[in-house]
């Protein structure tokens, strides 16, 4: 039986979070006849394959398990999701999700039958109290234009934009990507407010922040492909208070290590005072315990390092002169 709709779910390693999923799935306001979906692993994964494949067998919703034979990314895995499927809309959500039992009506009453569209809805991260960086960052998706947390594209569409760009190999910057190339074909990309998914802010390592900076390679290659929409949307100016911070420690060794000690604490004193500036804007919405207030003042001061280096690395990488 033909479906209206196919859920593509990448995943890889979470079997908790995608059963929390699936069981929302399986709450839909939506005939269960009518919807499948198909849950990409992103690499061999036993665990994985194994609940799914008892959910396969214990649900009302049809759910298909597809691998992929070695890591590639959540845009591989979404690619190979969609094409596996025949439904005439493809919604794709997260393994960390939990879509609202109304979110598959919602996109199906949008749809009035046009060849090649785009949905995204709204996401939702609730937080109590004050968050920590993590969270708060987490928490601007809510304020994101499209997600592919929570989208939904005719065939049509992926078809004609070729679906998502393997390039971009980790969950960053492959869902604007998708939105850039579909701007450039004319395709609509129309706002859902009903479509809801919840995005809960899971918890991270002490530090995360530094790590996470290596994402900035895939901000080189969106920008040597969409530099205007890359300025416009995205990031208007290079992060020049990071490499002014940069210059200032390195300054700073540089005139202590030739005898002038005076220049040298000077520099050293900026580079301080900037990283309190950034510290304290950091901490200006999150939690002010002990703990995560030394975060991020450690964090603040390792962050540009980190992040230059990404970035100039993904210039290198991807042959682009980015800043």
């Amino acid at each position: 039986m033909e479906k209206k709709i196919t859920v593509v779910i990448p995943t890889y390693k979470r079997p908790e979070l995608l059963s929390r999923c699936l069981r929302a799935l399986e709450e839909q306001e939506f005939d269960k006849s009518d919807f499948d979906v198909i849950v990409v692993s992103d690499g061999p994964d036993k665990y994985t394959r194994q609940l799914a494949c008892s959910w396969k067998y214990a649900s009302l919703i049809e759910v298909k398990y597809l691998p992929l034979p070695q890591k590639g990314g959540p845009a591989a895995a979404r690619n190979a999701g969609w094409r596996a499927s025949d439904a005439p809309i493809i919604a794709f959500t997260d393994d960390d999700t939990i879509p609202d039992p109304n979110w598959l009506q919602s996109i199906w009453q949008a749809w009035k039958g046009e060849r090649a569209a785009v949905y995204t809805g709204r996401v939702v991260v609730p937080i109590k109290g004050r968050p920590t960086d993590y969270e708060w960052n987490t928490a601007q998706l809510e304020k994101a234009d499209f997600v592919t947390a929570n989208c939904a594209c005719t065939r049509q569409a992926l078809e004609m934009v070729n679906g998502f760009d393997e390039s971009f190999k980790t969950a960053w910057r492959e869902d604007s990507d998708l939105e850039f190339r579909l701007l450039q074909q004319n395709i609509p990309i129309y706002h859902l407010q009903n479509a809801i998914v919840l995005h809960p802010a899971r918890k991270a390592r002490w530090g995360i922040s530094v790590g996470e900076q290596r994402k900035n390679i895939f901000n080189a290659l969106l920008y040597k492909k969409f530099p205007k929409l890359y300025r416009e949307r995205i990031q208007r100016r290079p992060a020049w208070n990071y490499y002014l911070m940069i210059c200032f420690f390195l300054l700073g060794a540089f005139f202590a290590f030739d005898g002038a000690y005076t220049a040298s604490a000077v520099l050293f004193g900026a580079w301080l005072l900037m990283i309190g500036l950034f510290a304290g804007k950091r901490l200006k919405h999150t939690s002010h315990t002990a703990s995560h207030i030394l975060e991020m003042i450690v964090t603040s001061a390792a962050i540009p390092f980190a992040a230059t280096y990404w970035s100039l690395y993904g210039a290198w990488r991807y042959k682009v002169l980015y800043l």
